[in-house]
């Protein structure tokens, strides 16, 4: 296998000898990718026989984070990859690699929970409840010449997480844990880093947990008024009241588009794009087969006058979002003053969603704007509903199509599931 390690992981893989293994730390710091190699090297080079488990809460998370990390990593290593789509499972010398979900009905653990697996992977572990925990660890006896394994990566979002307090507070013997931050990765996007840094001027908590990947609070998070949904009980767009798109444009940081339904005034939202490192022409061909009718308004950053311009060119209905003394607050208690539901499939807009949270000052107090980090679908969600739904001198609070949209000619009406692009660095 020719990859190459970063050391401070190679070096706790190779020597830890306990049961669970919590990998924890700051944004960018590798935590996926290096658990994603050190599976790989075990299942190709080091174990026969042996049954692992890769697992998220849910299978469109999974599908688009660990799932596509170990299979692009596999192709890009030159390894064989047998791989039966179908059921999610990679086969190779015997050994057997399942990738599942906690709580999907449809393949999801209730399926598997009466067989036993030796090694297992549980990306972004403090969204398992500590039921789900235990349950996981009941299936971790599969017969093992050495020991098997669970090992869990995460961000220490919240002091008060059972990770922290039942694993980490109280000693346990069975518990090995690895804090790394940005610094451990060699790799990372320099952009990327100052953004990280300058987290230390804006706010403390959001500063220790993404740049120093300390424990700390979730407090004074900006959307409560929100829940996630499966793919089945969005409604098709045909039957909504509305629908429309917001862009935020990006390159170094992801370039961003959120569908948005609206159905008996619920808003319905759905992640299609989250990618960086996409010109204006790229971003424009990938856009293309993700808008269902150009004739929909698309809204996008008005700080961008010139990508605007090349978007109305291709044929959308691009449209700048109002911007304005207080925009930002006016936006989020838009979005605020609605009642949402995102699809699970929406992966990267969920996570966003959870951490969004308000400045505060030296002295803890909470300000009215929010923190500037990981927002980049919150921006296209909160600029297009702001901007639809705040009166811009059109018919029916900003509606920019007469009537209930049409499909485009020559295309199946049957509202197919789009799953957010994730090639590029994502750093979560």
């Amino acid at each position: 296998m020719k990859a190459q390690f970063i050391k401070k992981y190679h070096e706790f893989f190779t020597t830890t000898n306990k049961r669970f293994n919590f990998i924890y730390g700051s944004a960018a710091s590798a935590k996926s990718h290096s658990v994603a190699q050190h599976f790989i090297k075990k299942f190709y080079e080091e174990e026969k026989n042996k049954v692992f488990l890769v697992i998220r809460t849910t299978l469109p998370a999974l599908r688009i984070t660990a799932y596509k990390l170990i299979i692009d990593l596999a192709k890009e290593y030159g390894l064989p990859v047998n791989l039966n789509k179908s059921e999610m499972l990679l086969t190779f010398n015997g050994n057997e690699m399942y990738f599942k979900s906690l709580l999907d009905s449809a393949g999801g653990i209730e399926r598997i929970k009466s067989f036993n697996v030796n090694y297992i992977w549980a990306e972004e572990l403090t969204e398992f409840t500590i039921a789900g925990f235990r349950r996981l660890n009941l299936i971790l006896r599969a017969k093992n010449e050495g020991m098997n394994k669970l090992y869990g990566t995460f961000n220490p979002i919240d002091a008060y997480h059972w990770i922290n307090t039942e694993y980490f507070e109280k000693e346990q013997n069975s518990v090995a844990k690895l804090h790394t931050t940005y610094h451990d990765n060699p790799f990372n996007d320099k952009e990327y880093i100052k953004e990280l840094e300058a987290l230390k001027y804006q706010d403390e908590n959001y500063y220790n947990i993404y740049a120093k990947g300390l424990w700390g609070l979730r407090k004074n998070i900006i959307y409560e008024n929100w829940n996630v949904v499966g793919w089945k009980e969005m409604p098709e767009i045909e039957n909504c009241d509305e629908v429309f798109y917001g862009l935020d444009f990006g390159f170094n940081n992801p370039s961003a588009l959120v569908e948005i339904r609206v159905k008996d005034n619920i808003i319905f939202e759905n992640e299609l794009l989250y990618q960086t490192h996409l010109t204006n022409p790229e971003l424009i061909e990938m856009v293309k087969p993700l808008i269902y009718n150009k004739t929909l308004v698309l809204y996008c950053d008005s700080a961008e006058p010139d990508r605007i311009k090349d978007f109305k060119n291709a044929g959308f209905n691009a449209k700048p979002s109002r911007k304005g003394k207080n925009s930002v607050r006016d936006g989020i208690d838009s979005v605020k003053s609605k009642k949402v539901n995102v699809s699970d499939t929406s992966v990267n807009l969920i996570k966003e969603k959870r951490a969004y949270k308000y400045k505060e000052d030296s002295d803890g107090r909470v300000m009215e704007d929010p923190v500037k980090f990981n927002d980049h679908l919150l921006d296209a969600e909160r600029m297009a509903i702001f901007t639809h739904f705040g009166g811009r001198g059109v018919k029916r609070g900003g509606v920019f199509y007469p009537g209930k949209p049409k499909p485009p000619e020559n295309v199946e009406k049957e509202t197919k599931l789009i799953m957010p692009s994730t090639k590029g660095k994502i750093h979560f």
